[in-house]
């Protein structure tokens, strides 16, 4: 059995401090700490680490959020094929989503988390949740919460469901269908949109957070408010309120890994899908071409997030990761966080691919703040090789 809080697995010659960075990251957390660093630069790994009782680097987590970078991965490589247009209607792909005066939405708005869709007024159940195609059917008929396109905010548990639909009418196959055959199993990724039974036993259940006093006083002073836009967009006003912390832990959710918040992955498989995305790889080009990569990476929603109430920054489906989280990255640095502490990107500047996954709830959400020491430490070791 692992011993708790040993770091196990390598680094390339250059990387050494990123390995001396995960053992201090590891060494002040909690004697229960689990997590994995993985990071490929060029398409070439440089970082395989991971620490905790009985883990290695073959575990899989829920990655919530992280999602994403897999699911409008698809997305760009349809916009490159030529099937998608970004600058369409939504209605031009699927007509009866123009209800409720939303028929002026471009793709390229909804990508942009300006569709104003970010929840349901009564909210879903969890079955609802784990299927794309019913948040889709709700959504259609739903009265948007601010004018589309006027502003934004994270449509946090249905962006995917919304986008997915989209590609679902456009080719007849589903995100999930089409992530699997041109993505995840031509590279023999561990990052599952839809995990098989047989690999359930490799899952980790996730563990709740724990602040410390002093953050639980704080949340403690929040005054409730059960109907804010906050709460609809994380579904905690319906008559069957979503507990975050123990989404992942439902099977119905990893099986069918809705393309929001379903997928199961190691930090291997976060790390490699951003590697082939923008490095070569195994004698493959990278799979998304640099005017594609650019596009998808351009700022498109930046400002006051109506939903974090607070600063960030969208692409096309992706985060502006250097200046959501870490701005010590190269301009045109996307990617996605989990909620849960997740982090994964791609820095086409330095040709760094990053994927970093825990086991328990980072506080107070979103990517965990170790990442930047440890995204930082990748970053400069990868420079001056």
């Amino acid at each position: 059995m692992t011993q708790v809080n040993t770091v196990q697995g390598t680094v390339a010659e250059g990387f050494e401090a990123v390995r001396e960075e995960f053992a201090a990251v590891v060494a002040a957390e909690r004697d229960d700490y689990e997590g994995q660093l993985c990071a490929y630069v060029h398409g070439h790994r440089v970082v395989d680490l991971w620490a905790g009782d009985g883990v290695d680097g073959d575990a899989l987590y829920g990655v919530y959020s992280a999602t994403n970078g897999a699911a409008h991965l698809v997305v760009a490589l349809l916009v490159q094929d030529g099937t998608l247009d970004v600058d369409r209607k939504v209605t031009y792909y699927w007509p009866e989503f123009g209800a409720e005066d939303k028929g002026e939405l471009t793709l390229r708005e909804l990508l942009a988390h300006r569709a104003g869709l970010v929840g349901a007024d009564t909210g879903f159940t969890l079955a609802e949740l784990a299927d794309d195609r019913a948040v889709a059917e709700r959504l259609a008929d739903q009265r948007p919460f601010w004018r589309p396109g006027t502003a934004f905010g994270c449509h946090a548990l249905v962006i995917g469901a919304l986008t997915g639909e989209v590609v679902r009418r456009a080719t007849g196959r589903t995100i999930q269908e089409l992530y699997e055959e041109r993505v995840r199993a031509p590279y023999g990724l561990d990052f599952h949109l839809g995990l098989p039974a047989a690999q359930e036993p490799r899952f980790r259940s996730v563990r709740p957070a724990l602040p410390t006093p002093e953050q639980q006083a704080v949340l403690d002073a929040i005054p409730a408010a059960p109907n804010s836009l906050a709460a609809i967009a994380f579904n905690r006003h319906g008559a069957e309120p979503t507990d975050l912390e123990t989404l992942a832990n439902e099977r119905l959710v990893r099986a069918q890994g809705p393309a929001s918040v379903g997928g199961v992955g190691s930090a291997r498989g976060l790390a490699g899908m951003y590697a082939v995305m923008i490095s070569e790889r195994d004698g493959k080009a990278p799979l998304l071409k640099e005017d594609t990569v650019a596009e998808f990476g351009q700022y498109h929603s930046v400002g006051y997030d109506l939903v974090a109430r607070g600063h960030k920054s969208y692409g096309l489906g992706f985060q502006i990761t250097a200046d959501t989280w870490h701005p010590f990255l190269g301009a045109g640095a996307i990617g996605h966080s989990g909620v849960n502490g997740v982090q994964s990107f791609a820095d086409p500047r330095s040709g760094v691919a990053y994927g970093y996954v825990r086991r328990r709830f980072a506080f107070p959400g979103g990517a965990a703040p170790e990442n930047n020491r440890l995204a930082a430490a990748v970053q400069t070791a990868a420079l001056n090789a």
